[in-house]
């Protein structure tokens, strides 16, 4: 059951209150969002709403000044995102009062969030400690000439409700927690693609609306052909169309393939986190899967 907070904390010459996030109308959220140059539609502030929790600062008249979300996965482990507020109250403390509200919610858990460079500094000193960049990747999806073609003794195939199963566990391995809620959230959502091999999933990428366009993520592999391979699909699907990959990945055939699909790095922010243990998708080796696409960067 989500909680219901009130707290209040005076901003400049006024009063503003910390209120549970289900309560605030979802036009002034999706203002919040325009006013700092963030991506997202209304109906993705209403998934994020869905499937998380959250609190919003907003002033004696009801304007909202700022707000901060959290993503349970489990009993011990949680992200942390859409953490906006305006320059001018970020440097009078608001992020820091509604990330230690925050804090207070999720005690106990170990925490992971990706920061811009701009709240980076805030983070530090709440004592998070920087993992990885992620690359932000997006641009007119562009189909190449030739795109590459299931391995030898691997089958591609649409994914379905059946394969729900096989998809939490493959994404809960490289991720560090099981999110079995979120990705039945985020497939009812996405269109799907799978590897199999000798019947077992290795590999999948989910697609979505988000944004002014499509997103692809999670995308989970246990080598760069494996995740060409499922992304593909979605390229094919998109061409022409705007398309996003949020990736870890610094290099190789899989930022090759991105690249010349049309997605160029558009930005980047740092994976930070308090507590647990972070896995590198940039250390492939021993054949281990990787999260090779994000499902956003406020879930990680």
């Amino acid at each position: 059951m989500k909680s219901r907070v009130s707290t209040s904390r005076t901003i400049d010459a006024f009063q503003a209150r910390a209120v549970d996030i289900d309560t605030v109308d979802l036009d002034q959220l999706h203002a919040l969002s325009i006013g700092v140059g963030w991506p997202h539609r209304a109906e993705d502030w209403q998934f994020l709403r869905d499937v998380g929790h959250g609190i919003v600062a907003h002033d004696e008249i009801g304007r909202v000044l700022g707000s901060a979300m959290w993503f349970p996965h489990g009993s011990d482990f949680a992200t942390v995102g859409m953490v906006i507020t305006s320059p001018r109250l970020q440097a009078r403390g608001t992020a820091q009062w509604l990330m230690k509200r925050a804090f207070s919610e999720c005690k106990g858990r170990n925490l992971r969030l990706n920061a811009t460079r701009a709240a980076r500094k805030l983070y530090v000193s709440l004592g998070f400690r920087p993992e990885s960049t992620v690359f932000q990747r997006q641009g007119e999806a562009r189909r190449s000439d030739e795109m590459p073609n299931p391995p030898e003794g691997a089958d591609l195939r649409r994914l379905g409700d059946a394969d729900l199963g096989a998809i939490a566990e493959l994404d809960a391995r490289p991720f560090g927690a099981s999110r079995v809620e979120l990705l039945t959230a985020l497939f009812h959502q996405s269109i799907g693609f799978g590897l199999y091999r000798d019947g077992r999933l290795e590999a999948f990428a989910l697609c979505r609306p988000f944004g002014r366009g499509h997103v692809v993520g999670p995308v989970v592999a246990s080598n760069d052909k494996d995740a060409i391979v499922v992304v593909a699909p979605h390229v094919t699907a998109h061409e022409g169309e705007f398309l996003r990959v949020d990736t870890h990945l610094a290099d190789g055939e899989f930022c090759t393939f991105v690249a010349s699909s049309g997605l160029a790095l558009f930005d980047t922010v740092t994976t930070m986190s308090l507590g647990g243990t972070f896995l590198d998708p940039n250390e492939r080796s021993g054949g281990m899967p990787r999260t090779y696409g994000l499902a956003s960067q406020a879930l990680g």
